[in-house]
């Protein structure tokens, strides 16, 4: 099947750092997935490796060499890219500019597996609609079973919506952008945001800042695979701080300057502590009557309230710091 004529072009872009086998499962995947929408787009498969040493060259070019050999996506241009500066906004902002002559990029973590109708939901709903942007539903499959703790808390289940419903924010581990709309915006992620994380955060509520739409396909399901080392009560209360923490720090960047961004931290400061009042209350709650599932919960709400108020005052919890980064 050849791509027609007025297809629009499409970069469906995956980053990488220091996953081979991850990187080595999912890029036949983004191959068939490319493939399966040639009637519609002119599609090809970016990959950016932010590891410092380069280490998904040799397995990304094994990978599409034997796609090519089992004639596997024929026609499909797997393109690799080094990006050497640390850091997950330096990823993302490398993988626009390798996208400028693209007319809609998808964004796909390494760990992720599309569901069958992944793109061509976000591809329908984006024709239809003429969207900035398309996010859909992120579901946790895990490498161990996760501990009752982290089960009752809820940890890993994300808020869900109705397909074509309006988004104020969005994550951008499965998003697809209309980048003549980005462009037009003169939107990109902030590098100041590359150890903390929350750029996505910032990025997806500048869109619709600008006024850009940004829908939901429920159809347009990943599977997220959770390793062993993020299945325990440290990490996943620390990434609950972490999500506060973003929060508060991206409303006051998106704040005017001066009184209006007084106004929005002291309103993050009195929504993070009521937030951490409440989760310490479900925990008495959960001691008093042996609710693991208050204690958990609670537990969660407090490190995100503790993170909102942290964010508010200026903390950066940095998320993504690594060695060479500081």
């Amino acid at each position: 099947m050849t791509t027609t004529p007025n297809a629009v072009s499409l970069t469906i872009a995956v980053l990488t750092f220091n996953r081979p086998a991850d990187i080595a499962e999912v890029l036949p995947l983004l191959l068939d997935q490319a493939a399966s929408v040639r009637d519609r787009a002119d599609a090809r498969v970016l990959v950016i490796d932010n590891e410092p040493n380069a280490s998904a060259r040799g397995v990304v070019q094994n990978a599409a060499e034997a796609a090519s050999a089992a004639r596997r996506a024929p026609g499909i241009v797997v393109h690799y890219v080094h990006e050497p500066i640390a850091g997950i906004t330096a990823a993302r902002n490398r993988a626009l500019d390798e996208s400028r002559d693209s007319d809609l990029l998808v964004f796909i973590d390494d760990d992720e597996r599309p569901s069958e109708a992944w793109l061509a939901s976000m591809l329908d709903l984006q024709a239809r609609t003429g969207c900035a942007a398309v996010a859909g539903p992120v579901a946790s499959e895990f490498e161990v079973q996760p501990s009752a703790f982290i089960a009752a808390g809820r940890f890993f289940v994300r808020v869900g919506h109705a397909t074509g419903d309006s988004l104020d924010v969005a994550a951008t581990n499965n998003l697809l952008l209309d980048l003549r709309q980005i462009r037009a915006f003169g939107l990109s992620f902030d590098a100041g945001l590359g150890v903390s994380g929350g750029e996505d955060t910032l990025f997806t509520r500048q869109i619709v800042a600008h006024g850009g739409q940004m829908l939901w396909s429920n159809e347009a399901r990943v599977v997220d695979v959770v390793p062993r080392a993020r299945l325990t009560r440290r990490w996943v209360v620390r990434r609950a701080f972490s999500s506060g923490n973003s929060w508060s720090l991206t409303s006051l960047m998106l704040a005017e300057a001066g009184s209006e961004r007084w106004l929005v931290r002291l309103r993050l400061t009195v929504r993070g502590l009521i937030r951490a009042a409440g989760g310490l209350a479900r925990i008495v709650a959960g001691l008093l009557t042996n609710r693991l599932d208050f204690r958990a919960r609670g537990l969660r709400t407090l490190a995100r309230g503790a993170g909102m108020v942290g964010g508010a005052w200026g903390y950066t919890y940095r998320e993504y710091r690594r060695v060479e980064a500081d």
